[in-house]
C-alpha cells in the first residue's frame, strides 16, 4: 500500500502525496484559465511562449534521451534488463546505495529526473525547483517496498494472528509515511478480510499526523487480487476522517477495469448515505502487464469513456440510480492523466458548470514528474495567463507534479516496477518524447 502527501502555499504551491496532500489558504484559481485547447504537441504562436520554455535545458536533454528510449521497444527491453540486474542482484557493486559511482550515475541519468532525493535538504531543494516553475505544489510518496519472506506462514482464520514480519513490515510503512510529512512544508498536500487492529492504528496515527500538518493523505490502487480489500479499508478511513466537507483522505480508482463505474458509484452512494466527504483520485490504471485480463475493458476507447464518464459523473455531481432518493455527498476530485483530450474534456466541463454558477466538485489535476512535462506546463501556461487577465476564482484546478523519495536503490526498483506496469504504453511515450524533441529543435533553431 504507498500513501503520497501533496503540500501547496500561497502564491507558491509545493504537492506532496500514500499519497499524502497538504492545502493551506491559498489563493484559488478557476477554469476560466484553461480556455486554450490543450494539445502538448501543437507549436505556439509567436505571442504564446512554448509551454516547455520553463524546462531548463539540462533537464530538457535529459527528457529527450529517457523518452526517446522509452518510447523505442529495441531501446527499453535492454535499458529494463539493466535495471532489472540492479534491483535483483545481491552484489554491492551493484547495490547503488554501497557503490558511490553506480549511484552517481544513476542520479545523473534517472534518479534526478523522477525522484525527490532522499533526505530533508534534498527533497527540499527538488520542492523549491518545482515551485520555482510555477506547479502549486508536489505529491510525494514513499518509495520504499518491505518484502516478505515467502516461506513465512500467515493465518488462514482470523485478523490479528499474523507473524511479527508482518508487523515489522507495518512500523517501517507507517515511519517512512510518517518521515514523508516531515519533507513537508506547512500547507503542504500528500496522498496510502477486516482490517488489522495494528494497521488500522497505524493507519490513524498516520492520518492524525497528515490533518495536524494541514494535508491529505491519498492511498495507491494496487492490483485487483489486493484492492477489493484496500477499497473497504480506505471506505473506514474516509469515514473516519473526511467530515464537514473536507477530504483528508482519497481512494485511488482504475478507470480501466470493467467495474470502475460502478465502484465510482458505490462510493458516492456510501458518502451519500452516511454523511462523509468521498476524495477520489482518478487514474486509468497501471497494472495492465500483470493484471487479469478478463477484469479490464477490452479497448483503449472503452477506457478513455469509463475514465471521461467517471470524471464527469464526480464534477457535474451525477446522483447513482441507486441513491437517487439522496443529495450528492460533499467530494473532491484530483485528476490524475497524462492524456491530454481527458484533461481538456474534464476541465471544460469544470469551467463551464462553473460559469453557469451550477454545483461543482472541487478538482486537482497531477502528473508524475519527468512524465507528460507537456501537459502539465500547458496546463500551468493557462493557469497563468488567467493570472495574467484576473480570471482565476478558488475554484480554479492547480496543478501538481507526483515524485517518489528514498534512497536511490529503494527509488529505483519502485521506477523499475513502475516502468514494467507501463512498457505497454509505446503510443503515450512517443507523444511525450516528440513534444520534448520539438522543443529541443525551438531552441536550437529558433
Amino acid at each position: 500500500m504507498l500513501s503520497r502527501t501533496v503540500v501547496q502555499h500561497q502564491r507558491h504551491i509545493l504537492p506532496l502525496s500514500s499519497r499524502f496532500y497538504a492545502q493551506p489558504q491559498i489563493r484559488a484559481i478557476s477554469n476560466a484559465a484553461l480556455r486554450t485547447t490543450l494539445k502538448p504537441t501543437q507549436a505556439p504562436t509567436a505571442e504564446e511562449p512554448s509551454p516547455l520554455s520553463k524546462i531548463p535545458m539540462g533537464v530538457l536533454l535529459r527528457s529527450v534521451a529517457l523518452t526517446t528510449i522509452m518510447a523505442n521497444r529495441w531501446l527499453l527491453q535492454p535499458s529494463l534488463a539493466f535495471i532489472a540486474l540492479i534491483t535483483q542482484s545481491n552484489s554491492a557493486v551493484l547495490n547503488p546505495d554501497k557503490n558511490p559511482v553506480l549511484s552517481r550515475i544513476l542520479q545523473w541519468t534517472i534518479y534526478d529526473h523522477f525522484c525527490a532525493g532522499n533526505s530533508i535538504p534534498e527533497v527540499s531543494s527538488t520542492v523549491k525547483y518545482i515551485k520555482n516553475l510555477g506547479f502549486h505544489g508536489i505529491i510525494l510518496g514513499y518509495s520504499k517496498d518491505v518484502v516478505l519472506d515467502p516461506n513465512v506462514k500467515l493465518p488462514t482464520t482470523g485478523v490479528e494472528d499474523y507473524p511479527k514480519e508482518c508487523y515489522d513490515m507495518i512500523d517501517e510503512w507507517k515511519k517512512g509515511n510518517i518521515n514523508t510529512l516531515n519533507m513537508i512544508e506547512a500547507d503542504a498536500l500528500q496522498a496510502g478480510k477486516p482490517m488489522n487492529s495494528y494497521l488500522h492504528k497505524a493507519l490513524n496515527d498516520i492520518c492524525s499526523e497528515t490533518r495536524r500538518r494541514g494535508c491529505q493523505l491519498w492511498i495507491d490502487a494496487e492490483q485487483q487480487a489486493m484492492q477489493p480489500t484496500l477499497d473497504d479499508w480506505t471506505i473506514i478511513l474516509m469515514r473516519e476522517h473526511n467530515r464537514n466537507g473536507n477530504a483528508l483522505v482519497y481512494n485511488t480508482i482504475q478507470a480501466y477495469l470493467k467495474g470502475a463505474r460502478q465502484n465510482a458509484k458505490r462510493h458516492i452512494h456510501l458518502a451519500a448515505q452516511e454523511g462523509w466527504t468521498v476524495g477520489i483520485k482518478l487514474v486509468r490504471g497501471a497494472y495492465i502487464e500483470n493484471e487479469i485480463r478478463s477484469l479490464i475493458h477490452d479497448t483503449k476507447e472503452d477506457t478513455d469513456n469509463s475514465y471521461n464518464d467517471i470524471a464527469d459523473m464526480l464534477i457535474s455531481r451525477r446522483v447513482p440510480d441507486e441513491a437517487a432518493n439522496l443529495s450528492f455527498p460533499d467530494a473532491a476530485l484530483v485528476l490524475a492523466t497524462h492524456n491530454a483530450e481527458s484533461a481538456q474534456k474534464a476541465l471544460g466541463t469544470h469551467r463551464k458548470r462553473l460559469e453557469a454558477g451550477l454545483p461543482t466538485v472541487p478538482m486537482k489535476c497531477a502528473q508524475i514528474m519527468g512524465m507528460a512535462d507537456e501537459l502539465s506546463c500547458k496546463l500551468l501556461q493557462g493557469y497563468e495567463q488567467a493570472v495574467k487577465e484576473n480570471r482565476l476564482t478558488s475554484e480554479t484546478p492547480k496543478i501538481y507534479k507526483c515524485l517518489p523519495w528514498g534512497s536511490v536503490q529503494e527509488c529505483i526498483n519502485y521506477l523499475y516496477r513502475r516502468a514494467v506496469e507501463n512498457r505497454g504504453a509505446v503510443e503515450r511515450t512517443q507523444h511525450m518524447a516528440q513534444a520534448m524533441r520539438q522543443e529541443l529543435r525551438r531552441r536550437i533553431l529558433g
